[in-house]
This record gives structure tokens, C-alpha cells and sequence, in this order.
């Protein structure tokens, strides 16, 4: 192992024991409230009862013809197989599916949170940690019914949610996959794993549907959105307005008697080097638009991947230092409820 290896293998260790010694202090001061799992119904269960879940998936299909399911608003017609920013059609690709043991505690329970990665992304981002799957697209095609099917199999193995990673651009596929799951007993919660870039037009189609949001937020200057997002310069507006009817649809996390995830949001911030992300102002947005007791990720994992090496501010991991200050930062702000899974 070379010099330039251990420092990173060092610094890596260092900023995870921080991330522990998050956790360890907030849970002492504000833990979720709790609630039977056999008392709990998934939103969406009573929607399809009602008929609402399906007038709610061919809403959203019909916005396919001029495509305006992110704040882009491309306006491309995809069911004719036009691709706007986020490279899709219609089509639903998926790259991967199975239990995920490294999300938040909340999510994971014993059985692992039910992990469904699709392809392509609608930020695009120059550091991205998965751009084989968001900027190149792999993954392989598959229907609406094979969605559906997906999230039975994880249910079946154990999984005590489905995990929709970057579900943004391809909703319609998504709500129609599970009206298919429902139909063969899917009842575990819906997790909404996006990058927070989401308009609020398709937050309301999704109310009801949605059990656990669990978005990104970035940045807080849109001129780092705008750098390092494609261009995203809307992204603090867009995701803060996003996040509050998140928050509004859900609100704070509720737990069952294991500790694992039914409902509510919980957020994520990853702290980027020289303070990019911006946050200090991310923190006070939480104490004050939301609550202070909202569950918050605070990531210390930056890395340099894709095309960061093309930016020095990005070109290297956080530091200690930086990593503590950022937890400062959420504690003034008087955020009770910070974790660094």
C-alpha cells in the first residue's frame, strides 16, 4: 500500500467513525415515533381499491407525449420514442434488483431494503458514484408487468420495502408496475429514492402512492447546480419546494417495533469539499421550512468519480474536518434527528 493510499484509507476510516459517533448522539435525543406493523396499510393499497391508482397511471402516461415528469419540461414526445436530457423513451430499463443492506438503517431491517436501480438520470451529475447506470444507461429494457414482478420477488425473499432508485423519469412505468405487484400482494411500503430535482405537479400524482420519500438535496446555490448538474440552476428552488410537499405528503419518519421504515421522509445531503453543497444553508432550511426532529442523512462518502477529476474543487475526498463542521453546522441549526449512515 503506497503513502497516497494510506492517507485515503485513513481519512475513509476517520470520517466513518465520525458518521458513528452521529448516529450514536442523535438517537439519544430524538427517535422516531413507532407504530405496529400489522396495523399498517400501504397508501397505495387503498388507491387501487378506489380505482385511483389506475386513473393516476394513465395521467401520467399521457405526459409522456410531451414529457414534463422533471423540472427540464423537455416536452418530447417519448411514447414516440424521443429522448430528451434524461435519454429515455417509454420504456422502462432497469439495472439491477435485489436486497440493499447499505441504506439507512431505517430502510434495511434484516431482510435488506428492496432495491430497484433504473437506468438513465434526469441530472446527470460530473460526480456521480453510479454513471454506468445514470450517464451511460446500463441496464436492460423491461415491461411495466416485469416491474411488478420485481417488487414481489423482493417481497418474497424477505425485503421490507421496494426502493426506487432515480424513479423520476420513468413514474408512468413505475405506478403501472405496481398496480401489477398490488394484484399479486405486494403490501410493503414504496420508497421514493430520487435526487430531489422533481416537480411538484408530479409530487401531488404521486401523494397517496408513496410511502417513504427519500431524496437528495444537492446544493443550495444554483450556480453549483448549474455547474455540476447539467445545468440544473433551478435545482435549490426546485428540490426545496419539492421536499416541503415531501414532507407535507408524509411528514416526519414512523417506525415499527423493529426500528424499520413505514412512512415519512428522510433526507439526504451529501458534503462536498469547500462546502459545494452549501450546507449550512441546507440545515437551516430544514429547521426552519420543515421540522427540526426531520430525519437527515448528512454523507460523509464523496468521491471522486466520472468526471470529477476535470474539476480540482472535486478532485479529492472530504476531509475530517470538513465532515465535522458540517455536523456543527446541522446541531446549531438545531436538527435532533442526524445520521451518517
Amino acid at each position: 500500500m503506497d503513502d497516497a493510499t494510506r492517507r485515503q484509507f485513513l481519512e475513509a476510516t476517520l470520517l466513518s467513525a465520525a458518521a458513528l459517533d452521529s448516529c450514536s448522539s442523535s438517537a439519544s435525543v430524538s427517535a422516531p415515533r413507532t407504530m405496529q406493523r400489522k396495523d399498517f396499510e400501504p397508501a397505495y393499497l387503498r388507491l387501487e381499491r378506489t380505482g385511483e391508482l389506475a386513473k393516476r397511471a394513465q395521467e401520467l402516461y399521457s405526459i409522456y407525449r410531451a414529457c414534463r415528469l422533471c423540472p427540464r419540461a423537455c416536452g418530447v414526445n417519448r411514447l414516440k420514442g424521443e429522448k430528451g436530457v434524461c435519454s429515455s423513451t417509454s420504456r422502462a430499463k432497469v439495472y439491477s434488483s435485489h436486497p440493499h443492506f447499505g441504506e439507512e438503517r431505517p430502510l434495511v431491517g434484516r431482510g435488506g431494503s428492496g432495491t430497484i436501480f433504473f437506468s438513465n438520470c434526469n441530472l446527470l451529475c460530473v460526480f456521480c458514484q453510479n454513471w454506468e447506470i445514470n450517464h451511460r444507461g446500463d441496464g436492460s429494457y423491461v415491461s411495466d408487468d416485469q416491474i411488478g414482478r420485481l417488487m414481489i420477488d423482493l417481497q418474497g425473499i424477505g425485503c421490507r420495502n421496494i426502493n426506487l432508485v432515480t424513479p423520476t423519469h420513468i413514474v408512468p412505468n413505475i405506478v403501472q408496475g405496481l398496480r401489477s405487484a398490488v394484484a399479486r400482494g405486494l403490501r410493503i411500503p414504496i420508497v421514493y429514492n430520487c435526487g430531489g430535482y422533481e416537480p411538484v405537479e408530479i409530487l401531488k400524482l404521486l401523494d397517496g402512492i408513496v410511502d417513504i420519500y427519500l431524496p437528495d438535496y444537492k446544493y443550495t446555490d444554483g450556480r453549483m447546480s448549474e455547474k455540476y448538474s447539467s445545468g440544473a440552476r433551478d435545482y435549490p428552488e426546485v428540490a426545496a419546494v419539492a421536499i416541503e410537499e415531501m414532507h407535507r405528503q408524509v411528514e416526519e419518519l414512523v417506525v415499527d417495533e423493529n426500528g424499520v421504515a413505514l412512512r415519512g421522509l428522510i433526507i439526504r445531503h451529501l458534503v462536498l469539499p469547500q462546502n459545494i453543497a452549501g450546507t449550512d444553508k441546507f440545515v437551516r432550511f430544514v429547521a426552519n421550512k420543515l421540522t427540526p426532529s426531520t430525519y437527515v442523512n448528512i454523507m460523509a462518502q464523496y468521491r471522486p468519480e466520472h468526471l470529477a477529476h476535470k474539476y480540482p474543487e472535486l478532485s479529492r475526498r472530504l476531509t475530517r474536518t470538513e465532515y465535522q463542521q458540517a455536523l456543527g453546522w446541522a446541531r446549531a441549526a438545531g436538527l435532533t434527528r442526524i445520521t451518517g449512515d
